[in-house]
């Protein structure tokens, strides 16, 4: 079996955004995926619902495939190792459509010569993997460091405003507005509907 992971850090980050481009390497490899699993957490999670599930269904010999190694993991190096550890007993195989050296993995194949062959590139892909898992935890922490930086030097040259909501959130928020004042839905259904999250939608109508 071969299933595909599809993770986003938030609500309102689509999921789903890159199933097209895995459904497309995958008729490229002559594969299938035979179900998908998408849910909306960050990738410092250890615990997350739907991976987990994921990873309790996959058999040995089963593959996992992602868009990118960091919708699998920005985990800490502890928090990794545990993570690799489950995969690697439940004897699933991951394959990342940015580490074109996992893809050998896809290639099935009953001879002891095969075998040992996908039992090195296992093992080599572990290393990288781990080598990878560390940089885009790196990158979080990094982006998070300059963030709060940034934050802080706008709060001492008096322009820092908080969080700024997107366009497009603005506009789904105004979407809610609508829906709850010409509608009459409740705020729970108005969200739901206009696609924006309850909470996002409070700050925003605190703001305005």
């Amino acid at each position: 079996m071969i299933y595909g992971y599809l993770r986003a850090s938030t609500s309102e980050q689509d999921a789903n955004r890159a199933r097209a481009y895995i459904d497309t390497f995958a008729d490229k490899q002559k594969v299938r995926v035979d179900k998908y699993f998408v849910e909306n957490a960050s990738g410092r999670d250890f615990d997350r619902p739907v991976l987990n599930q994921m990873i309790d269904i996959a058999k040995d010999g089963d593959t996992i495939l992602v868009e990118q190694l960091d919708r699998l993991t920005r985990l800490s190096s502890d928090d990794w190792e545990r993570l690799k550890n489950k995969l690697v007993q439940s004897g699933v195989s991951i394959v990342a459509l940015d580490i074109p050296t996992s893809y050998q993995l896809l290639k099935k194949s009953d001879s002891v010569t095969d075998e040992l062959t996908s039992i090195i590139f296992k093992k080599i892909n572990e290393l990288l993997f781990d080598v990878l898992a560390v940089i885009a935890s790196k990158d979080y922490e990094d982006r998070r460091r300059r963030q709060a930086e940034g934050i802080e030097k706008a709060k001492k040259d008096g322009k820092y405003k908080g969080k700024q909501q997107t366009q497009e959130t603005i506009d789904k928020c105004t979407l809610a507005n609508e829906y709850i004042s010409k509608n009459g839905l409740s705020q729970v259904n108005a969200c739901q509907l206009a696609g924006v999250s309850i909470s996002t939608w409070r700050r925003f109508h605190k703001s305005n």
